[in-house]
């Protein structure tokens, strides 16, 4: 039996809770009234970049801007695209530049739906030929186009694109919205939870809403949102194996920390930009006798995978660079 695209949104919490409206994100309340200004002006809506952490409502609030600006059909006039799946200019070239051609529309149906929309999530992942493709498309389309960039790093952003776009900085959201946020879909879910619980996901998850609610409800799955099920939500989560891995690798046990690392890019599919955010987060915690080496390595490492090498080689090679920082033997 399949399982529509409707029924796995109402399954899974982070999609069924997901806002509609902009004044129903969570936080960001400077950008989010500065957008329904925006909104309200239809004609002068420019182009936008969403920079800032994972999970802070950043694709939400494209996608809300779409539903608000387009309406009923706005998914007739939306394309979504996720630049992580597909890095290069041959995206950019096939999808992007297709999607953007007005086919027949006539003055008044142009008027009447104003512009198609194009967010693109993950957009600092595209490499450097591939955003330069996209910057011409900007300029070429902009008169019945609008793009919605979404990244997580500005840096990595081409700086003809940045001038182009207006830019919104998404800050991590506190702890009192996102507690607030849980218990309200706990208490919706008619689910037992307990308030320290719901600060322990806070904890681990460092504010990121997506990761928060869906640890939430593996907890919720056992029972209740307890200390003891989120603690063994979290034992299950990819950021756990991140730590593991990184114990292994630290200590010269390098066959064991790669195994790791395959079971977390090819069982959990996590993101070569994931990994090097979640390791640098844990090895913060676990208060390294030499922080700075490790600094230094995984600097030179975030750099070769910015630059377009292969993510499974480079992380390979970043595990053996931790392995020499191991203590050596008496």
């Amino acid at each position: 039996m399949s399982i529509k695209k409707t029924d796995l949104a109402n399954l899974m919490w982070s999609e069924k809770y997901r806002p509609k409206e902009l004044v129903d994100v969570v936080d960001q309340k400077e950008i989010i009234k500065g957008l329904s200004n925006l909104v309200k002006n239809r004609e002068e809506i420019p182009h936008m970049l969403f920079a800032g952490p994972a999970g802070v409502g950043k694709t939400t609030t494209a996608l809300c801007i779409a539903m608000e600006l387009l309406g009923d059909n706005w998914k007739d006039h939306v394309l979504e695209l996720n630049a992580s799946d597909e890095r290069g200019i041959k995206m950019v070239r096939e999808k992007v530049k297709g999607f953007t051609e007005w086919r027949g529309a006539t003055g008044e149906q142009q008027l009447k739906n104003l512009f198609k929309i194009i967010i693109l999530d993950e957009a600092d992942e595209m490499t450097s030929e591939a955003q330069t493709a996209l910057r011409a498309m900007i300029e070429k389309g902009s008169e019945i186009t609008r793009f919605i960039l979404i990244c997580n790093y500005l840096s990595q952003i081409i700086e003809p694109i940045q001038s182009r776009c207006v830019v919104f900085r998404f800050k991590r959201l506190p702890q009192e919205d996102v507690i607030n946020h849980l218990r309200m879909i706990c208490e919706n879910e008619k689910v037992k939870f307990e308030e320290k619980a719901l600060g322990q996901i806070y904890d681990a998850t460092g504010g990121d809403m997506r990761h928060s609610i869906n640890i939430m409800q593996a907890a919720a799955g056992m029972g209740s949102v307890s200390s003891t099920n989120v603690a063994t939500s979290l034992g299950l989560s990819g950021r756990a194996i991140v730590a593991e891995l990184l114990k292994l690798a630290l200590a010269g046990k390098f066959n064991e920390a790669r195994a790791k690392l395959l079971e977390l890019t090819q069982v959990y599919g996590m993101s070569e930009t994931d990994f090097m955010k979640y390791a640098n987060q844990e090895a913060y915690e676990m208060k390294l006798e030499k922080p700075e080496e490790f600094a230094a390595i995984m600097a030179e490492y975030d750099y070769r995978l910015a630059a377009g090498a292969h993510p499974e080689i480079q992380l390979s090679a970043l595990l053996a660079q931790l392995g020499k920082l191991a203590p050596k033997k008496q």
